[in-house]
């Protein structure tokens, strides 16, 4: 028979009750908050630990993702966490080249694989222009046009659009008015291809002629806006550089100080570096340079910002030391990389203001010796990476995790020549006629196309194309490789 409970039973069983989804919901905010801090059980010691997020993306997307030899459910793009320790990572994809790395996780962190960019099995190359001769070739920084030069002795110069699948292409001659003592006889004249601004609309052209120099700013656009900074301004310059992405401010060398010059008022700045023998630009408004100390004692490699009344000097060395710096901001914290002959230093924190002592605003992060004396310093165009190039082994270094790497570039050549990031992840080499693409790390080495060593190579903007100039049977070709699989 049943029997109505108590009122004290009632109010037990209601405690009970209580306490139980207490005690669930507890588990499973723990439960859920552990899961999302990356912990998970080990299988194999049925212990819990915290693991390592990766978050892979690939171009193109739609890859399968193998961890340490298990395929895993997930596509690109995704996110997996693995136990702390190492890992071998292999992303696959039809009609593609495989990509793998091997890292060390460690507990607690997210690992960004997001620079994959697969290379097709096949490579489709075809010829889009051909040329008797070419000197040079450049590519804008937004990567929808390149400048094809023909003679080093006339201010002639080809434009190629390659924002379509059908490019277009057009020839510029430089106003007359812009070069000096081009109808004199007897006068050579020179036309080196220098420097874009950020935007990718105007080109700093060096004409040699003569004894003298002259730095014009190219408007691709708009040729008759084109200006010669020289003429203007009556100034002798080294370098120069932009400072704007109106081609109107740059920030020019001259007999070892650096000012600023302003095209539109065809002014020139007090000296706000001196003794300075080379620098560069940071976007518009920070340069990094490397000279010598007031007295000469010493090398320093400094900043200097837009505004500040007096540069700051970041690292001092011997005087004959091999002194390189460039500099970057990521995340919210400045970074200044210097090598000094075969050491690579990396700052982080703020840059330093005018006054203070050296470096109180930058925090030593990291000091590694390279093995040679480094040739080639450059953080990638987003700021994650690092690159130490000495000789032909690279230094890599990942800003995020502190994480450094070498590898060695393979090539029967014994030349030092540069590398250039084709994107924010991939550096191109051109070596053994051939244009050869890896990892900011030196890893998954894809040999792309022939090419003519010393001329630029061009990822397009939407990733579809790359660009190189070869020669066969004494004729240019500007070829482009599919980096897509249709």
């Amino acid at each position: 028979m049943y029997r109505k409970p108590t009122k004290t039973q009632f109010i037990l069983r209601r405690i009970g009750i209580i306490l139980l989804m207490s005690l669930m919901i507890t588990a499973i905010v723990t439960f859920t908050v552990l899961f999302i801090q990356g912990y998970r059980l080990d299988g194999l010691n049925g212990k819990l630990e915290q693991g390592a997020l990766v978050q892979f993306e690939t171009r193109p997307t739609g890859a399968y993702i193998v961890i340490d030899d298990k395929l895993i459910g997930a596509r690109t793009n995704a996110k997996r966490t693995v136990l702390a320790g190492e890992h071998t990572f292999k992303l696959t994809r039809a009609g593609y080249r495989d990509w793998q790395r091997t890292m060390t996780l460690e507990a607690g962190t997210l690992t960004w694989l997001d620079y994959v960019r697969f290379v097709p099995k096949e490579l489709d190359k075809q010829t889009m222009r051909t040329y008797d001769a070419v000197v040079d070739v450049t590519a804008a920084p937004d990567r929808q046009t390149i400048v094809v030069q023909s003679a080093l002795d006339r201010p002639s110069f080809e434009v190629v659009d390659i924002r379509d699948r059908e490019i277009q292409a057009r020839t510029v001659d430089l106003p007359a008015s812009l070069i000096t003592d081009l109808d004199e006889p007897n006068v050579d004249h020179k036309y080196d291809l220098m420097d874009w601004d950020d935007d990718g609309r105007y080109l700093i052209v060096k004409h040699s002629y003569a004894e003298s120099v002259d730095w014009l700013v190219w408007d691709t656009e708009n040729v008759e806006s084109s200006t010669n900074v020289s003429k203007l301004l009556s100034i002798s310059l080294s370098d120069l550089q932009f400072a704007s992405t109106n081609g109107n401010v740059l920030y020019g060398l001259s007999d070892g100080a650096i000012r600023k010059l302003d095209i539109p008022s065809a002014t020139i700045s007090r000296v706000l570096v001196s003794s300075v023998e080379s620098f560069d630009m940071y976007e518009t408004s920070i340069l990094s340079y490397v000279g010598k100390s007031s007295d000469g004692s010493e090398r320093v490699a400094g900043v200097y910002r837009d505004g500040d009344d007096a540069p700051s000097v970041v690292y001092r060395s011997d005087v004959d030391a091999n002194l390189r710096i460039d500099t970057v901001r990521f995340h919210s914290d400045d970074y200044v990389a210097v090598a000094e002959d075969d050491e690579l230093i990396v700052l982080s924190g703020r840059y330093p203001s005018p006054g203070r002592a050296d470096q109180e605003s930058l925090v030593e992060v990291r000091r590694q010796a390279v093995g040679d004396s480094v040739d080639q310093l450059s953080f990638s165009p987003e700021g994650d990476f690092l690159i130490a190039r000495a000789g032909l082994g690279i230094l890599s270094y990942e800003l995020q995790h502190d994480r450094v790497e070498q590898a060695t570039v393979e090539t029967s050549e014994a030349s030092r020549r540069d590398a250039s990031w084709l994107d924010e992840g991939h550096l191109a080499f051109d070596y053994d006629g051939h244009l050869s693409m890896r990892d900011f790390n030196g890893i998954n080495v894809n040999v792309i196309m022939p090419i003519e060593i010393g001329f630029e190579a061009t990822l397009s903007q939407n990733g579809r194309y790359i660009y190189g100039v070869n020669k066969t049977d004494d004729v240019y070709r500007l070829e482009r490789v599919h980096m897509l699989v249709d």
